[in-house]
């Protein structure tokens, strides 16, 4: 995990593996997912944490819940991040994206008024705090393609969240 300040915790089991919830102050301030290599041959896991009462903890477990099984398609939480004001403002873009859509890294780079900013782009989707909630799985290459994700198991895990919400890519 990244050096998050948080006051509670919460990991739980998922179709993508592990995934870890962080709060402070009742807002979620980090998604990690550590994804299915962390459950090991057996299944079983690491050690699942319960630090701290936030009851945003719960809700966002559930929501994220609901969201892998596909009974769920705005996931609204409360969340708190914070990046650099352009990170922010990538950050804001990928959080517009609805279920199913998708945008390239130049769209969001043309939004925030930055065409040129492609790259930068691509460094700011993957330092995304709060993956799944800020669907960063939403963001594909200029041709559709998978350029890569951090979170979880990888590609593999991007691959699962884009096969969800019955979206195409190459």
């Amino acid at each position: 995990m990244k050096n998050i300040e948080f006051d509670a915790n919460l990991s739980f089991k998922s179709t993508l593996g592990v995934i870890g919830l962080y709060a402070r102050d009742n807002k979620i301030v980090c998604v990690e997912m550590l994804g299915a290599k962390n459950l090991g041959p057996s299944g079983a896991g690491p050690a699942l944490a319960d630090s701290g009462k936030a009851k945003v903890l719960i809700e966002a477990k559930k929501q994220i819940l609901d969201y892998l099984a596909g009974k769920l398609k705005v996931l609204d939480f409360p969340v708190e991040y914070h990046g650099t004001p352009f990170q922010e403002a990538v950050w804001k873009q990928i959080d517009k994206i609805k279920f199913g859509r998708t945008l390239t890294y130049g769209e969001i780079a043309t939004k925030i008024g930055n065409p040129a900013a492609v790259r930068a782009v691509g460094g700011a989707v993957g330092s995304n705090p709060v993956p799944i909630r800020i669907g960063c799985h939403r963001v594909l290459g200029s041709t559709g393609t998978i350029t890569g994700f951090s979170g979880g198991d990888g590609i593999s895990t991007k691959t699962q969240l884009l096969k969800l919400e019955e979206i195409d890519y190459k």
